[in-house]
C-alpha cells in the first residue's frame, strides 16, 4: 500500500523511479532474530518489532539522484514518520579503509495515516515501513555489498574483495554524476522553444529549467513540484503545451512567497487568466483516478457538487478582488499572479478598506481554496458549504466596498 501510494504520487510529480516493495524473508528473519536474541534478551514479541523495524520495506530507485529531496517531500506529505530520516553515508568506521564514500541514500521509517484509510484497512495503520531512496545505480551496488558484507554466506571477505567493492562504488559514484548531467541535458532539451511537451516528465524538466532562471538554483531545489501531470493535461487541453507558452506563467513566480508547489502556482495563474478554464480543470481532475483510490476515502457526489458551488463563488470573488486592486494600482502587471494579488490584500487591507477580520477571513478561505482545488484535502460536504456561505457574505461586502471606491473616483456617478 505504501509503495502503491508512493509510486502514484512520484509519477504525478514527474519523478522517474522504480518503486518496489517486499516483506522480510521469514527464514532469514528467524536466523536474524535468533542471532540478535543472544545479546538483546527479548522478553516480548513487541521488543522484536521495536528492534527489527524493516519487516516491511519499500525501495525507490531514482533515475536521477538529484531528485532525492523531492521524493523526501512527497514521503513526508503522504505518511507519518516514526523517527527522523537517516542520511547515508554515516560517520561509522568501516572494517576496510575505503577510498570512496560508500552508500549514498536516505532512509525513512513511516506508518500510514489512519485518516487516509477506509475502515477495512485501519489495521494497517500500525505497521512500520522502511523506505529506502537512492539512485538505481546505488541500489544495485548496495544490494551486492549488503549481501556479501553484512550477510556473508561464505565467510569473511578478503582484502581483495573489499577493494573490488570499493572500486565498484567509485564507478557508481561516477555514474551518479553522469546521471545528474543527463538530467540537466534533458531539462535544457525540454525547454527548447517550438516543440510540444511529449509527456508530463518532459514538462517537469522544462518547468525546473525555466523556474531556475527566475528563482535561482537554491529556491527551485527547495520547491515542491506538485501535480505536474494535471498541469500537463491542462496545458494540452488549452493548446498551451509548449515551452514558450509556459514562460509567461513562470515569470511571476518570484512574487510567490507561499512556498506552494510550482505546478500549483502555474495552474492558479492559468485559471486566473480566464476563469472559464475552471470547468476544463475540474473535468481533468474528475477523469484522474489513481490506482490507490480504492484504499482511501473518495469524494461523494454531494462533495463534488459542493465543490462546484464553491468554485463558482470563488471565480466571482477573484474577479472582484482583481477589479478592486486594479482600481487602486492601475498598470500593475504583477496582479496576474493570484498569490501576488492576495498578498497585497493581506498586506494593505486597511488601504483597501477592509477590516483586520475580513483580511484574515480572506486569507483563510484562500488557503482552503488552494487545498480544495489542488486536491490536497477532501473536506466534508458540510465544511465546504460552510466556507461557501462565508465566501458569499465576503463577496457581498467586497461589492459594497468596490461600488464605494467607484463612486469616490467618479464624481458624475456619485451625483447620479
Amino acid at each position: 500500500m505504501v509503495a502503491q501510494s508512493l509510486e502514484t504520487n512520484l509519477r504525478s510529480a514527474g519523478v522517474r523511479a522504480i518503486v518496489t516493495s517486499r516483506a522480510k524473508n521469514p527464514t532469514r528473519l528467524e536466523a536474524k532474530v535468533r542471532q540478535r536474541a543472544l545479546k538483546r534478551q527479548y522478553e516480548t514479541v513487541s521488543a522484536i518489532f521495536d528492534d527489527i523495524v524493516d519487516l516491511a520495506g519499500v525501495r525507490v530507485a531514482l533515475y536521477f539522484p538529484g531528485e532525492r529531496q523531492e521524493v523526501g517531500r512527497i514521503i513526508e506529505a503522504l505518511f507519518d514518520l516514526t523517527e527522523a530520516r537517516k542520511e547515508f553515508p554515516t560517520a561509522a568506521a568501516p572494517s576496510y579503509k575505503k577510498r570512496f564514500s560508500g552508500y549514498w541514500a536516505t532512509h525513512y521509517r513511516v506508518v500510514l495515516r489512519e485518516g487516509s484509510l477506509q475502515d477495512s484497512y485501519q489495521r494497517y495503520a500500525e505497521a512500520k515501513v522502511e523506505i529506502q531512496v537512492a539512485s538505481v545505480l546505488m541500489h544495485a551496488w548496495s544490494e551486492v555489498e549488503h549481501d556479501l558484507v553484512y550477510k556473508p554466506l561464505q565467510g569473511e571477505l578478503s582484502v581483495e574483495e573489499y577493494a573490488i567493492l570499493d572500486e565498484l562504488n567509485g564507478l557508481v559514484l561516477s555514474g551518479e554524476i553522469a546521471l545528474e548531467r543527463l538530467q540537466r541535458a534533458g531539462e535544457l532539451r525540454a525547454s527548447t522553444q517550438g516543440r510540444e511537451f511529449c509527456n508530463h516528465y518532459d514538462l517537469a524538466a522544462s518547468l525546473i529549467d525555466l523556474a531556475r532562471s527566475v528563482l535561482g538554483e537554491t529556491t527551485v531545489t527547495a520547491a515542491a513540484m506538485g501535480r505536474v501531470d494535471t498541469l500537463f493535461d491542462l496545458l494540452k487541453s488549452l493548446g498551451l503545451n509548449r515551452p514558450e507558452n509556459l514562460v509567461q506563467y513562470v515569470q511571476p513566480l518570484h512574487n510567490d512567497f507561499e512556498k506552494r508547489p510550482l505546478s500549483d502556482q502555474v495552474i492558479d495563474q492559468i485559471l486566473a487568466q480566464d476563469p472559464s478554464r475552471y470547468a476544463i480543470f475540474e473535468h481533468i481532475q474528475g477523469a484522474e483516478h489513481s490506482p490507490s483510490v480504492s484504499l482511501v476515502t473518495g469524494e461523494t457526489r454531494q462533495q463534488q457538487e459542493a465543490t462546484g458551488e464553491f468554485i463558482l463563488l470563488w471565480v466571482e470573488f477573484e474577479r472582484l478582488v482583481t477589479a478592486l486592486l486594479r482600481d487602486l494600482s492601475p498598470g500593475d502587471s504583477g496582479l496576474t499572479a493570484p498569490s501576488r494579488m492576495f498578498s497585497m490584500v493581506h498586506r494593505y487591507y486597511s488601504k483597501v478598506g477592509l477590516s483586520f477580520d475580513q483580511a484574515a477571513a480572506i486569507k483563510r478561505i484562500q488557503e482552503f481554496r488552494n487545498r480544495l482545488v489542488h486536491r490536497m484535502d477532501t473536506p466534508k460536504q458540510e465544511s465546504i458549504k460552510a466556507v461557501s456561505e462565508e465566501l458569499r457574505e465576503l463577496t457581498r461586502q467586497l461589492k459594497l466596498l468596490f461600488d464605494s471606491h467607484r463612486s469616490e473616483n467618479d464624481p458624475g456617478q456619485q451625483e447620479g
